[in-house]
């Protein structure tokens, strides 16, 4: 709250108030001034016990996050225990008895369970398959020959760099180390 400062001048021009006289108007602005003035002590006052304060929880170590927290923690509780929160869980726990024992509900959750159990069923199989297929490819006789094929594409390019030191230089600054085999074949 701001202090309005009164205009003692101004205030002379205005007519008194219907009912006082002129010393009771007068009584009253001298105390309306003593009021005000306390009112600015107490601020000063409530100023320097607010800066101590801060002084002595920097001396303790708390911090306002320490503050913050203790406010909310002690909301929270509040909240907790007011009727209306109170009521309203309570009002909820019934509802949510009501809907969990409903025949409905019983047979959504059977419905859905057994949905899961299903798609897991399949999904699993439909792992084994692929790696079955995949394991059959990797057999055959195709597959054979382009393993064939890579590994001597690749023993070419591996002996050529071998063989010539000079003109190729590993990118890795491997130097004379050979290239490590990480084929998947």
């Amino acid at each position: 709250m701001t202090d309005v400062p009164v205009d003692s001048a101004a205030a002379a021009r205005t007519s008194a108030p219907e009912g006082l006289t002129l010393a009771e108007e007068e009584e009253l602005r001298s105390e309306l001034a003593k009021v005000e003035e306390e009112i600015g002590t107490l601020r000063q006052v409530l100023a320097a016990k607010e800066r101590h304060c801060g002084e002595l929880k920097r001396k303790l170590g708390l911090t306002p996050l320490d503050g913050l927290k203790q406010n909310l923690s002690k909301s929270w509780h509040d909240v907790q225990v007011s009727n209306a929160y109170v009521k309203t869980s309570e009002k909820l726990g019934e509802w949510n008895d009501k809907v969990t024992q409903s025949d409905f509900y019983k047979k959504t959750q059977e419905t859905l369970s057994q949905a899961g159990q299903k798609t897991s069923a399949a999904l699993s199989n439909v792992g084994s398959v692929i790696s079955r297929k995949l394991g059959d490819m990797r057999n055959s006789a195709t597959f054979k020959s382009f393993e064939d094929r890579v590994g001597t594409i690749k023993s070419r390019v591996v002996g050529s760099r071998e063989n010539s030191t000079e003109g190729l230089h590993s990118p890795s600054g491997a130097g004379d180390k050979p290239p490590q085999d990480n084929a998947p074949f």
